[in-house]
């Protein structure tokens, strides 16, 4: 990575899914370009597994935290 960027990843056990969740995973996977928030997946409370894509909030269909972290690397990827 370069000194203008760097990711965030926080992944944590829950004893019981979050509201909206169907695991008892509680992550965010954050890719922070000059101060802004390109790209973050996250489940937050009552909302479920969704990825923000800048601006664009789209849902994203969680198996595992491997294919999470995978799938999150593959986005970063091209940026």
């Amino acid at each position: 990575m370069c000194e203008n960027r760097f990711a965030d990843i926080v992944i944590w056990q829950l004893p019981e899914p979050a509201p909206g969740s169907r695991h008892s995973s509680k992550y965010r996977l954050a890719l922070v370009i000059d101060e802004v928030c390109v790209l973050r997946y996250d489940n937050e409370s009552g909302k479920g597994d969704h990825k923000h894509v800048g601006a664009r909030e789209v849902s994203y269909p969680f198996t595992t935290l491997d294919q999470l972290v995978d799938d999150f690397w593959a986005d970063v990827a091209p940026l």
